[in-house]
């Protein structure tokens, strides 16, 4: 096995749970202030996944105030401390950049039935 997959497989997380585009996620994050560390949560929708090994990222977007949020975290970051699923969407792109032109209800996603 090459040398850089022998690196790369080390510090991959493998403790996320499975998500994908249109799920609503809650990730905590590790915020240093210096010699402080707290934890500190971003909550949306996921509008974007980039698979692969330590390059990974997907991006979260959230409505604060009336104001559009998007935040692209790393997948195997360690500043990272966990990943919540609170609930699955139902859609059918990978890609859901249209939600930045949409406002209010016509914004929301619709949940995955479940039978």
């Amino acid at each position: 096995m090459d040398i850089m997959k022998k690196i790369e497989l080390e510090h991959l997380r493998m403790d996320l749970p499975k998500f994908r585009s249109g799920d609503t996620v809650k990730v905590h994050l590790r915020i240093v202030e210096g010699e402080k560390e707290r934890i500190q949560m971003f909550q949306g929708n996921v509008i974007r996944i980039h698979r692969g090994t330590t390059g990974g990222t997907f991006t979260v977007r959230k409505v604060s105030d009336g104001v559009g949020v998007e935040r692209v975290f790393p997948l195997h970051s360690p500043f990272i401390d966990r990943v919540e699923l609170i609930t699955e969407g139902r859609v059918r792109r990978s890609r859901l950049y249209y939600l930045r032109d949409l406002r209010g209800k016509a914004a929301r996603i619709k949940p995955k039935n479940r039978f």
